[in-house]
């Protein structure tokens, strides 16, 4: 039996007070959509199966470069973190799976790691590695370069952290790996473009050798940061090449804000779902060099629009094709677990929006070069509000009609101040 962290009585009684006018909503919504032929119970069904992955060092505070603020009962440790995303995925019924990052998340006790997943009702996606700070004691150092390091120790010291993230994850469950590197130069001349990136390549056959048969290698770019003039994996297109070159395995990995202000994502992950190599993604949101917003929190038509093509190519691929989804965010002036419950919805709110779209009429109004009723076609689905289907998706999940307002009814964040006291020096996000 699944452990619940906030008491499920409390989450009936909240529930109990909204019923009523959930079904009201929902009856309402669910004639409008008897009229256009769509059916509202399929849509909740498939709003149920719906998940996302939540990162654990999204439940901590994050920061800028500037400075950080510690947010009240944060967690410590890694299995503080779980009891977080535990709150979310009971609350949300959408968050089904934690993605570790190591060595923050490293655990003393793998085994005992997983127990407590499994008590909690959750699992691991993939794992991320850490090769964009040096640790304690580090032999040698990523100030110049982690794979792409002129300097073969470094390089060295790179992928077997690569290989131990995938030895952890083996015990932990997951069943894939994100590799994320700060490499590239602040300066022109600072570094050989194409050798930095042959040694990428070399350093990444090493990691991609280790991988077990049933798990996957992301690529993940960024346009810039930390490297302001040129980022070795900066692209879709460097990422494609990469993961062409390592093999079925490697897959790219698109974070909605590691873009150039406004790049066409919908339209590259229609490219890689082409040619089969469309990983995953990270969801945030984006205004200007940011990366980490909440998803949806900017331009959710955006996020719609990326949904359309997932859709699409899920109708065109069938099942396999089966991209993994995170979040990954940065909460500095939010509670994370607020903020993480909200982007859970809103990526779910995208996926059930381009469900609803009339792909039989979408595809003449293409065909015909109709081109204001096809734009048209996809608004009219966008413009739905569907939150009477999520919150009956949650509902009868198990989770809670209002995730943000039973949460703050059950004062959890007051209870977890009390019991984790701040630890001096530490940061439950580990990013600063």
């Amino acid at each position: 039996m699944t452990k619940h962290i906030i008491d499920a009585a409390q989450v009936e009684q909240h529930n109990a007070k909204l019923k009523a006018e959930l079904q009201a909503d929902y009856d309402a919504l669910g004639g409008m959509l008897s009229r256009r032929g769509v059916d509202i119970e399929a849509l909740t069904a498939k709003a149920q199966t719906f998940g996302v992955a939540v990162p654990s060092w999204g439940a901590g505070t994050g920061g800028t470069r500037f400075a950080r603020f510690p947010g009240k009962g944060e967690p410590r440790d890694v299995t503080e973190k779980l009891e977080d995303c535990a709150v979310i995925h009971q609350l949300t019924r959408a968050t089904p799976a934690v993605s570790l990052h190591f060595p923050w998340d490293k655990p003393a006790d793998p085994k005992a790691l997983r127990q407590q997943a499994d008590e909690l009702g959750l699992g691991f996606d993939a794992v991320n590695s850490n090769t964009f700070q040096d640790q304690a004691g580090q032999p040698a150092t990523y100030k110049f370069g982690s794979l792409t390091s002129t300097n073969k120790a470094s390089r060295e010291l790179a992928v077997q952290h690569n290989i131990d993230c995938i030895e952890l994850g083996k015990t932990l469950g997951s069943k894939g790996l994100t590799v994320w590197v700060g490499d590239g130069a602040n300066f022109p001349g600072q570094s050989n473009l194409r050798g930095a990136l042959e040694r990428y390549i070399d350093s990444a056959r090493g990691i991609y050798a280790a991988l077990p048969d049933d798990w996957q290698m992301y690529i993940e770019h960024k346009l810039f940061e930390p490297a302001f003039y040129c980022s070795v994996i900066a692209d879709w297109g460097t990422s494609f090449a990469v993961a062409q070159t390592l093999g079925p395995k490697a897959k790219c990995l698109v974070d909605l804000g590691h873009h150039a202000p406004n790049t066409n994502i919908e339209m590259i992950v229609a490219r890689l779902a082409q040619f089969g190599k469309l990983g995953g993604f990270h969801f945030n949101d984006s205004k200007y060099g940011d990366d980490d917003l909440d998803s949806g929190s900017i331009d959710p038509f955006q996020l719609f629009l990326i949904f359309n093509e997932l859709a699409d190519s899920q109708a065109r691929d069938g099942a396999g094709f089966n991209p993994s989804y995170m979040l990954d965010q940065s909460h500095n002036v939010t509670d994370p677990i607020e903020s993480l419950m909200s982007s859970a919805v809103e990526v779910q709110r995208a996926f059930v929006q381009a469900s609803m779209v009339d792909r039989v009429a979408l595809a003449g109004f293409q065909e015909s070069n109709d081109v204001l009723q096809a734009a048209q076609t996809l608004k009219k689905a966008f413009r739905t509000d569907v939150s009477p289907i999520l919150a009956m998706a949650r509902l009868r999940s198990g989770g809670a009609i209002d995730p943000v307002a039973a949460y703050r009814a059950a004062g959890y964040r007051e209870q977890v101040a009390v019991k984790r006291p701040p630890k001096a020096g530490a940061s439950g996000s580990g990013i600063v």
